[in-house]
């Protein structure tokens, strides 16, 4: 008999659901908040509704139920894991219990949880806007010591999530936290150092099934930009156990009994330590493609037939192999154009190349995990391999600026310590600057700063670009750029390397086109 799901959701993420629910022949119920999120027309029927109104789910699910039948509600990728509890035991529906949804989805209930059954995880206090005016005596009084980490209680994508060092950036740290929160509610709690590691797992008729762990990439501190994840995980076994042990405690002090969990833990020189543990399967293209590209297990469809009360398929890998995703990012500004996906989607073996922004897009440097640009994914028997394909495709990847934007040219006065961060890790150059003659593809002789020559061969940029290949592709994007760099005068050239070395290719094409504009 064909089963009907609802699913929460119809961006990009749950389309990999909305696919596989259709191709087994159930009816596909879809809802977002944005009455055109890309998926809908996948769905058998869509309908607009908030994912955050728990009552309105309930009272639709329902209505469902008893009008034609509910075998089943789902989601994935999306911090609503507490509407899809709600409303699945509202109708009698297989799921996690909605008591330990909201442990997984409240991270200050989370912490509650963890300290009760001894999960290690870092202390913590709450912030509100009542309390913070008085939040760095809160800490003292809490004895959480900085560095600390500042995030909303109830957000994901590491949307306002940053690192605080000093106790006078606290407060501003708290208040921008305090934006992201549905309740108005953040957390202030210990820093963890050490590489982050995302883990997935089946939980059901009391047995606990690891079905990912990858390495997490994450970048631009004092924020936590994931730049890309690597699957398998490259650490020891004796560490993974030790992480697979400490996430199995964490979902049991929850009370996730029937779905997915997603981890994101931290191998400190104290051992695994927690950050949160979710009730759904992973964002980041983990579930939905790098783990079955990696395994070939059809991780979705085993956590669908979980949401419905099948027993889930074979959850033994077919195949071992590396899956490596990558993003690309952008300075500040409006995008013109876009070069470089199809030769990017034209490399052997990476498997998806996936825009986030276009002509006409506004973008910015990124300070959490939706404000990359786009992705790339790899696979390759062979690790080094996997993520050395995974990074040209990135860095083929191009996006023109529009001139003049006040955004862009902002970012390029900046100083070379502020955030965001320089293209390339080197000094801005001085007007005294001494020039070196070397050899380029396009010159035999071209100009090049003094203190810059060294590392030509050794500097990159964001995307792993050289800081000679970037000069070489710059000008194979603008051949009219070499006479900037070879016969202009020193003031001019100085202007196009420091416009390079804070902005990399979109920095000094930029600077060409808005000098073009006026010329």
């Amino acid at each position: 008999m064909s089963k009907r799901i609802l699913i929460l959701g119809a961006g990009e993420m749950q389309g990999v659901s909305i696919r596989i629910a259709r191709e087994r022949g159930w009816k596909t119920v879809v809802i977002d908040g944005n009455p055109a999120a890309p998926c809908r027309n996948l769905a058998d029927r869509f309908e607009s509704i908030d994912l955050k109104d728990v009552p309105a789910i309930v009272d639709f699910a329902r209505d469902l139920q008893n009008n034609g039948g509910l075998d089943g509600v789902f989601t994935a990728a999306t911090d609503f894991s507490v509407p899809v509890a709600a409303a699945a035991a509202a109708c009698g529906l297989p799921g996690h219990g909605l008591d330990a949804a909201k442990n997984a989805s409240d991270k200050l209930r989370m912490r509650v949880c963890f300290a009760a059954a001894g999960v290690p995880s870092p202390r913590c206090a709450r912030v509100t806007r009542e309390n913070l005016p008085g939040i760095a005596a809160v800490l003292k009084d809490t004895v959480i010591r900085l560095p600390v980490v500042v995030k909303p209680a109830d957000s994901m994508g590491a949307r306002g999530c940053v690192r605080v060092n000093e106790e006078n950036a606290l407060e501003t740290a708290c208040a921008d936290a305090l934006r992201y929160s549905r309740s108005g509610t953040a957390i202030v709690e210990e820093y963890m150092e050490g590489p982050e590691f995302s883990v997935e797992a089946l939980v059901f008729d009391g047995e606990f099934h690891l079905t990912g762990f990858a390495d997490r990439h994450i970048c631009f501190p004092p924020y936590f930009v994931e730049m890309g994840h690597t699957i398998p995980t490259a650490l020891p076994e004796a560490d993974r156990e030790r992480i697979i042990s400490v996430f199995r405690a964490g979902t049991e002090a929850l009370g996730l009994s029937h779905g997915a969990a997603k981890g994101d833990i931290k191998l400190t020189l104290d051992g695994p330590m927690v950050g949160e543990i979710a009730a759904r399967l992973s964002g980041g293209y983990m579930s939905g493609w790098t783990f079955p590209y990696s395994s070939g297990i059809d991780l979705t469809g085993a956590a669908l037939s979980l949401a419905v009360g099948e027993r889930p398929g074979d959850l033994e890998p077919a195949f071992s192999r590396v899956c490596a995703e990558r993003a690309w990012i952008s300075l500040p500004g409006t995008v013109a154009s876009v070069y470089g996906l199809e030769e990017a989607a034209a490399i052997p073996g990476v498997r998806n190349v996936i825009p986030r922004a276009g002509a006409g897009d506004r973008v910015v440097f990124p300070r959490n995990n939706v404000e990359k640009c786009g992705n790339c994914l790899a696979v390759h028997e062979h690790r080094d391999e996997a993520i050395r394909l995974a990074e040209k495709a990135c860095a083929g990847v191009f996006l023109r600026l529009a001139a003049s934007d006040p955004a862009t040219g902002e970012f390029l006065s900046g100083k070379s310590d502020e955030y965001p961060p320089s293209a390339f890790d080197l000094e801005r150059l001085p007007e005294t600057m001494s020039y070196l003659p070397v050899k380029f593809s396009f010159f035999d002789a071209v100009p090049v700063p003094e203190t810059v020559v060294h590392a030509l061969d050794s500097a990159r940029d964001w995307q792993g670009r050289l800081l000679r290949d970037a000069v070489e592709r710059a000008v194979a994007f603008e051949p009219g750029l070499a006479d900037k760099l070879v016969y202009e005068d020193k003031k001019v050239r100085l202007q196009y390397w420091n416009a390079l070395l804070r902005g990399g290719i979109q920095g000094i094409v930029y600077t060409y086109d808005c000098d073009k504009q006026y010329t």
